[in-house]
């Protein structure tokens, strides 16, 4: 009984903070730091107060963490989308580690268990989170989505039933990539992706690189991938890539190029996924995409853009939208295990956790260039 009023009383205290609860309690002395994002461009490590174990908690000593597109947004706009940063916020979602201590109440894991963390806490209430589509929750408190603090700390409790332990074989540093993967997983289910769906890869950043593995792991046969940068497509050709083109940035150009996508394929193109969300990325998807098949939105670069849609329309192309994933850790360690999908190459740069790393590693991922995934080693 006492467990569950303790546990009542913290999550009535999560819910008036927004997810940030300060509890100066340390164990054995020892204080917690983390990496706050309190300006533009502007991180420092400083102490981060972790709220009380609960009974169904565990404690996590973060030892992987990448760093996602939404936090270089955060990092150079204080904002990502509508997810606006208004007060100072531990930074990173990506994330794997040990488990340092369990709540009383804990039956699945136990102290040293290595688990990757699934990032998004939902009320597990609303009508959407009981027809399982819990990462649509309007209650969602995702690690590092404003006003929710994030992972990048050296310590940080999360629910037992979302964390999830990794095989043997299965690193650390791919247990934090199951965050990724789990994008291109869940929009590959949503697709209904299969040995049947020829494939168009719009971009070849970290998300559309994830969705170009997926994709194959759900038996996709033919994989073309576009981008303006020869690199990424020199890349993406090296994880499997069928074909690989180079485009341009001015809209003028879509036609052009969809008649060389088209031709690249050599078929239909069943299924097209935009990764990138600008206009020309939209027009280029809709209008390559075959009639009858599907446009699959991932990308979020624009809040509001201006595409052809009634084209797409009379074609019966079917346009849907995936927000972050559902269910998916389970399978992204299955496919991780078996070496269905090798997720290693995607780390391009590794920084350790100090004041100087955190800021040298944010400035490589936010500059692009040769960086796919950066990744922190705790």
């Amino acid at each position: 009984m006492q467990d569950r009023i303790r546990e009542r009383e913290r999550e009535r205290e999560r819910e008036m903070s927004g997810g940030i609860v300060e509890v100066k309690e340390h164990k054995d002395g020892e204080e917690n730091m983390a990496a706050w994002l309190v300006g533009i461009k502007t991180l420092k490590i400083e102490p981060y107060h972790l709220p009380p174990l609960g009974p169904h908690d565990v404690k996590v000593q973060i030892k992987a963490l990448g760093i996602c597109g939404s936090d270089v947004h955060h990092f150079k706009n204080m904002r990502c989308a509508n997810f606006i940063v208004k007060k100072p916020m531990v930074i990173g979602h990506e994330c794997a580690g040990i488990i340092e201590e369990v709540g009383s109440q804990v039956k699945t894991l136990a102290v040293g268990d290595r688990v990757a963390l699934e990032p998004g806490i939902s009320c597990r209430r609303c009508n959407l989170c009981k027809d399982g589509r819990y990462n649509l929750c309007p209650e969602m408190k995702f690690f590092g989505s404003p006003p929710t603090n994030g992972s990048l700390a050296n310590k940080v409790v999360h629910p037992e039933y979302l964390c999830f332990k990794l095989p043997d074989n299965v690193s650390l540093e791919e247990g934090a990539m199951c965050e990724p993967l789990s994008v291109g997983v869940h929009a590959c289910r949503r697709a209904n992706i299969s040995p049947e769906t020829n494939v168009l890869i719009v971009g070849a950043g970290p998300i559309g690189l994830i969705v170009l593995l997926a994709a194959r792991a759900f038996g996709a046969p033919r994989i073309v991938i576009v981008d303006v940068d020869d690199c990424r497509l020199s890349i993406a050709k090296n994880l499997g890539a069928d074909e690989t083109i180079q485009v341009s940035t001015n809209i003028q150009d879509v036609c052009e190029e969809v008649v060389k996508l088209q031709s690249a394929m050599g078929s239909g193109i069943d299924v097209s996924f935009d990764c990138v969300g600008l206009n020309k990325t939209m027009s280029t998807a809709l209008n390559a995409t075959r009639s009858g098949g599907k446009v699959c939105l991932i990308g979020l670069a624009q809040s509001e853009t201006t595409v052809p849609l009634t084209p797409a329309t009379v074609r019966e192309v079917d346009v849907i939208g995936i927000f972050r994933y559902r269910n998916t850790w389970p399978l992204c360690i299955e496919l991780l295990k078996t070496g269905k999908i090798d997720v290693k190459p995607l780390i391009t740069h590794r920084f350790g956790f100090s004041q100087k790393g955190v800021e040298d590693a944010f400035e490589t991922s936010a500059s692009g260039r040769s960086a796919i995934k950066v990744m922190f080693n705790l």
